[in-house]
């Protein structure tokens, strides 16, 4: 059996796993306003998520034509498999591979209006430190950054660097959305490390607040 053809059947199998508990689960949303305000101007989003909390949101903006970047690693292809069976279109690259390619790529597709979610922790950490590739992202297309993050009642916590959430069967979701940010373009090195700590920061605290509220 080829690889193509162990990934494709391994996404099928998970996608139908994951649909079956996803299905099970109540999910709630507050910080609506901030992605309303996003859709509303009428500019991309860059969804801006931790690594560890992909699976409860791609699931929750399935089927919107966002376009997910993605690694070029062997467990990247079968999170490309399954995010294309959810609706999804996908970028492949990441810090370590392809890096430069995929973000031309995810410059060109958001510039069309897409929008695009990326994990800037990944694909290999450090857990929940952000590398600048996002805002080069949204700087770049005239998009804009919008952190977003989601928090489970229950869940597994696969022994992963991320801490890989999956919700168990009918558990409670809550997502959040933070605050829209536009990053200038003609901002010098430091200015755009300034955001990426202020975004950083308050993914934290949002991701600590949601877990938090169960």
């Amino acid at each position: 059996m080829s690889e193509n053809t162990k990934v494709a059947l391994a996404a099928a199998v998970g996608s139908r796993v994951l649909g079956a508990i996803f299905a099970t689960l109540d999910f709630r949303v507050s910080g609506a306003e901030n992605l309303k305000l996003c859709r509303d101007s009428g500019r991309p989003i860059v969804f801006t998520l931790w690594h560890g909390r992909l699976l409860p949101l791609m699931y929750h903006h399935r089927n919107q034509g966002v376009v997910g970047l993605v690694s070029r690693s062997a467990d990247g292809s079968y999170i490309a498999a399954i995010l294309e069976r959810l609706g999804f279109e996908t970028a492949r690259g990441s810090s370590s591979r392809g890096g430069t390619e995929a973000l031309r790529e995810l410059v060109r597709l958001a510039r069309t209006g897409k929008s695009l979610a990326i994990t800037p922790d990944g694909p290999r950490g450090p857990r929940q430190v952000l590398k600048p590739g996002a805002l080069v992202a949204a700087q770049l297309s005239g998009g804009l950054v919008l952190p977003v993050t989601a928090g489970a009642s229950n869940a597994w916590y696969p022994g992963r660097w991320d801490r890989f959430l999956v919700p168990k069967p009918f558990a409670r979701i809550h997502v959040r959305y933070g605050t829209p940010r536009e990053i200038p373009r003609g901002i010098d090195e430091r200015e755009l490390e300034r955001h990426a700590l202020e975004i950083q920061d308050e993914l934290n605290r949002m991701t600590e607040d949601v877990d938090a509220s169960f």
